[in-house]
């Protein structure tokens, strides 16, 4: 019968190693769907901070210029195609201003040599059918042409080119006439670009185009930053620049004849069939602008130097006399790099179905092959774990307000990107957990070798060394007469378990001791056996005599015959069961002339458009004049009448009044626009505080905080004060204030603009 040996033990190690496997394995799941929805979170606020800040660039005439240009968004840089800028005009006149207006708007298409050209027009159609031409160029000194001469090869000279879709083309060369006494700094220069019909004979009854205005202005200093001075005239233009204005302005030799200094120009050209197209629609009272197929516009500009086919600078041909290649704007050709893999931007004009731009992000160039694809499995993985809102579409939207319309923006993200950013940064992990698991199973393994074997090993063999130890304890003790087998030894074989550690030295104890209980067994054997010789000897000399008094008195008639009989009974029973053995975490504005008696019955006019219903209006019916921003004042006026229409008393109207506010007998020098409705007055602890940001009648949804009440509340939802914040700071910004008082039946804020004298 095999001995039978206790699993508990056991199944309890192997039970503690596969709750550490499970644990590790809950572990990694438990971080990964932790992991998904802090990604989740995280990347729908980064959706709403790229969101606002495409927003806000598009609010900037940077991103305004892409608006009014998504059909050119995917042209070529060269050609130069006029785009429609975001301001009304250029003022061309002015360098400062026209330079600023092209850098501002972003819209100079940018040439390898540093040149710099921008070609636009206008979002005003009354400011007149103009295509405007600024940016700057670099070249050698200016050499000017005189008044009179009908050689324009012997000065510099500006030849420009508008071609439209239609075929229709016009021509234009403008040589260079300086300016006298307005040269400025040292070696600085000025002058006008007088241009002349180019496809024209040029005789002295030739007139200049009146219409095609021009300026160039040219630095001092050489571009590597050397100072020079104006050069004489080459010998063969002598003849033609030796006026006495040129000899002003051409005082001193130049030390560097070839010296290339930023030169920049301002050009402002007619364009007779938009200029018709404008008077036929303005007769018919419906003014389209921008000119239609505008994107199919190409403008030409050539800058010559003296001599025949000198060309210097050749817009339409990047690389030829000198001019490196072009990049388009960068509005235009990098905006799409904002998006992240998997998101889309779309743009749609207010009151429109279709769409003016749609841009979607894509993956870094050289991602797809520096990151490992991930394991579909684990990708499997990921998607199976449910994080609440995960499934649902993600997007944002604003409204982007510019001169010609409003354009609706929408940004929507994409959560499989997530996930496969999830899933990638799983897979590597998934290295580190298996070799965990591996780890874990070493171990368990190693210990199942090592120790567990060797103490079931020592455990079986002494369950079956005990075993023999009751069969032997439990077997019959030695009888005279009888003879038993005697036992075996007791048998341990641990040679193979033997060792320096500690069940090693177990199981030399127990074979120590194995082998003195042998030896003790041993000696109890002689000893039993020494017993039984000794009760056979007594015995046998009991019985012999016994006997022979038996044959003496076997006489059944004799007494002693039946004590006799008894006593070797006796020694009979004694002589045969006898035995001896037991045991474990500035914005800036443009200020700029407003009436602001328009101004304020137009918001009252469309305040019903944005769900503000029965504002009225009553001004003094004729010009207001102030200094504000549009669309600055705008938002002001639709702040106060929101706050109005929320705590009006419902059915109760909202009053603007413009008045004029006379001072100590003056004339007006201030006007007050006051605002009012009826319903619960402000509390006077807030009648300051309202502006703060961040203050607001309803509950703060950060800590639970409930501000007094400014009004009898008509909704629940949370505000989160600041609209009074952004009126206080924009009137602040256009020169004005904003208050706000209690009335007998209500509440009135009055806005103040100083008076602007047109």
């Amino acid at each position: 019968m095999r001995a039978a040996v206790p699993r508990r033990l056991r199944l309890l190690f192997r039970g503690a190693f596969v709750l550490l496997l499970a644990a590790t394995l809950a572990l990694a799941l438990d971080v990964l769907h932790d992991e998904k929805q802090r990604s989740h979170r995280a990347y729908a606020v980064g959706l709403r901070k790229s969101e606002a800040q495409i927003a806000a660039r598009l609010r900037h005439p940077t991103g305004q210029l892409m608006l009014l240009n998504a059909a050119a968004a995917d042209l070529p840089a060269t050609p130069l195609v006029p785009l429609v800028l975001p301001f009304g005009a250029i003022d061309f006149d002015d360098r400062s201003k026209a330079l600023q207006a092209v850098e501002l708007a972003g819209c100079g298409v940018v040439y390898g040599d540093g040149a710099s050209l921008c070609a636009g027009i206008g979002s005003n159609a009354f400011a007149g059918a103009f295509v405007y031409v600024v940016g700057h160029i670099p070249a050698a000194p200016l050499v000017p042409h005189r008044a009179g001469e009908l050689d324009f090869s012997v000065a510099h000279r500006a030849w420009v080119e508008i071609r439209l879709a239609s075929g229709e083309s016009w021509r234009w060369i403008a040589p260079y006439q300086a300016q006298a006494g307005d040269a400025g700094a040292a070696g600085a220069q000025r002058g006008r670009l007088v241009a002349f019909d180019a496809d024209a004979e040029v005789s002295g009854d030739t007139r200049p185009q009146r219409d095609v205005r021009g300026w160039m202005w040219q630095e001092g200093e050489c571009l590597g930053g050397t100072a020079a001075s104006l050069p004489a005239p080459p010998a063969s233009a002598a003849s033609a620049t030796t006026s006495s204005a040129a000899s002003d302005l051409h005082a001193e030799p130049q030390s560097e004849p070839n010296c290339q200094r930023r030169t920049y120009l301002s050009l402002r050209l007619p364009v007779p069939a938009w200029r018709e197209a404008l008077d036929a629609a303005g007769a018919a009272r419906a003014t389209v602008w921008p000119p239609a197929q505008l994107a199919g516009t190409q403008v030409r500009l050539q800058f010559l130097g003296p001599g025949d086919g000198n060309v210097l600078f050749d817009s339409d041909n990047p690389g030829r006399g000198g001019t490196a290649a072009a990049s388009a704007p960068f509005a235009l050709a990098e905006f799409r790099r904002l998006l992240l893999p998997g998101e889309t931007l779309r743009v749609q004009r207010e009151g429109s179905e279709g769409v003016l731009l749609e841009a979607h992000g894509a993956d870094p160039e050289g991602a797809e092959e520096a990151e490992a694809p991930p394991l579909a499995w684990i990708d499997a993985l990921i998607r199976a774990l449910p994080v609440p809102g995960y499934d649902a579409p993600i997007a944002q939207r604003s409204t982007i307000a510019t001169r010609l319309g409003n354009y609706r923006l929408t940004l929507e993200g994409d959560l499989r990107s997530v996930n496969r950013q999830l899933a990638a940064v799983a897979t590597r992990l998934a290295g580190y957990v298996v070799a965990m698991l591996a780890a874990v199973l070493a171990v368990w393994l190693l210990l199942e070798v090592v120790v567990i074997r060797r103490i079931a090993l020592l455990t079986r063999r002494a369950a079956a060394a005990s075993e023999s130890m009751r069969q032997a304890a439990g077997g019959a003790g030695v009888g005279i007469g009888a003879e038993r087998a005697p036992r075996p030894d007791l048998a341990l074989e641990l040679g193979d378990l033997t060792g320096r550690d500690e069940l090693g030295v177990l199981a030399q104890g127990l074979r120590d001791l194995l082998a003195r209980v042998n030896a003790d067994v041993e000696r109890e054997r002689i000893r039993v056996r020494q017993e039984r010789d000794q009760w056979h000897a007594v015995g046998h000399e009991i019985v012999s005599p016994l006997q022979s008094l038996i044959a003496l008195h076997g006489d059944d008639a004799d007494p002693a015959a039946r004590y006799l009989r008894r006593m070797q009974q006796a020694v009979r029973v004694l002589y045969g069961q006898a035995s001896p053995s037991e045991a474990f975490e500035s914005t800036q504005l443009t200020l700029a002339p407003l009436d602001l008696d328009a101004f304020a019955a137009m918001v009252a006019g469309n305040a019903p458009h944005i769900g503000i219903e029965q504002v009225t209006y009553r001004g003094p019916g004729g010009p207001a004049w102030v200094l504000a921003d549009e669309h600055s004042l705008e938002d002001v006026l639709t702040h106060v009448l929101r706050n109005a229409e929320r705590h009006r008393t419902p059915g109760t109207p909202i009053e603007l009044v413009l008045a004029e506010d006379v001072a100590d007998g003056a004339s007006g020098s201030e006007w007050r626009l006051a605002v009012r409705n009826q319903g619960a007055p402000i509390a006077a602890a807030m009648l300051e505080r309202i502006f703060e940001y961040g203050v607001s009648a309803e509950p703060d949804e950060a800590d639970g905080r409930i501000e007094p009440p400014l009004h009898a509340r008509t909704t629940s939802a949370a505000r989160r004060g600041q609209g009074l914040f952004v009126a206080r700071t924009y009137m602040a910004k256009m020169g004005g204030t904003i208050d706000v008082a209690n009335e007998a039946d209500g509440v009135c804020f009055t806005l103040v603009l100083p008076q602007r004298r047109v």
